[in-house]
């Protein structure tokens, strides 16, 4: 017996049709129509204030489209979600997400007693439950500090597994945030800005993370304005631009001087450096 391939092919991991959508009395993302496959890896860049952070809001249902003749959206191809179930197949790390922002903003020294005492591997095990700490009323079975421990080495974090949330870099808390958003196994993964507020070393580790995820099969979405966080395994480039999308193709056509000039409205050059793109 044979199947097509129709048949065996999962559904895509986002599918957007005419979608618009405002935020009060303004409208911030125009005529969006855009299919991710799941397992694809892309990545969508634009300045500051292109409607990035409103597409992947609307990614992750936190706002929803201007209801209209022809206007659609499924994710894993599906129209409605709880979105607790879709945590389970879509991670995303976001310094904006409800739960996350104190995780990824703290500092040693404003960090509070609760921070202190949670541990990088609590804090990936708090993400089954979306929360920033283990509560004493939360049930952790042996499977979920399995999988807690699977995530951290999946990213070379393991070392943190017990080195308290408070005492941590910024870019060692951005690997714990990546972890969090593995523990579930997720198809698909979500990054956005992920390089913002590290510094040189954390960087290079955030970007060989990227790296490594791609390489072991998870679908990547980085959403960046900076052109060296795009890993040389990402060949699909979307480009936004006053909430519309501009341009959607192979990296090796967009992500060049004149294309990238034209986007950010100043002069671009690029070099590259196995692979890596930089910019000036």
């Amino acid at each position: 017996m044979t199947f097509s391939a129709e048949a065996t092919a999962p559904e895509p991991f986002l599918k957007m049709s005419n979608v618009n959508v405002a935020l009060g009395d303004k409208i911030v993302l125009h005529d969006i129509n855009l299919t991710i496959q799941t397992g694809e890896h892309v990545a969508i860049l634009g300045a500051n204030g292109c409607g990035k952070s409103t597409l992947i809001r609307t990614m992750t249902c936190e706002l929803y489209p201007i209801v209209q003749p022809g206007m659609e959206v499924r994710i894993f191809g599906r129209p409605r979600w709880d979105l607790t179930q879709l945590r389970k197949h879509f991670g995303v790390v976001s310094d904006n997400l409800p739960g996350l922002q104190s995780l990824a903003n703290r500092t040693p020294d404003s960090a509070g007693s609760t921070t202190r005492r949670t541990t990088g591997f609590d804090s990936v095990l708090a993400g089954f439950f979306s929360a920033s700490t283990l509560w004493p009323n939360l049930v952790i079975t042996p499977e979920m500090r399995e999988r807690a421990a699977e995530a951290l080495a999946r990213i070379d974090a393991t070392y943190l597994a017990h080195q308290p949330i408070g005492e941590m870099s910024a870019g060692e808390k951005r690997r714990i945030l990546i972890a969090r958003a593995l523990v579930h196994r997720p198809q698909q993964l979500l990054l956005d800005e992920p390089s913002n507020a590290l510094d040189l070393a954390a960087q290079r580790n955030l970007r060989e993370s990227m790296r490594q995820l791609i390489h072991q099969g998870t679908g990547l979405i980085l959403v960046t304005h900076h052109l060296n966080d795009i890993p040389p395994e990402i060949e699909r480039v979307i480009l936004m631009q006053k909430g519309r999308i501009l341009q959607d193709g192979p990296r090796k056509d967009l992500l060049t001087a004149p294309v990238l000039s034209e986007l950010l409205g100043t002069e671009v050059r690029i070099g590259e450096e196995e692979g890596w793109l930089h910019s000036w």
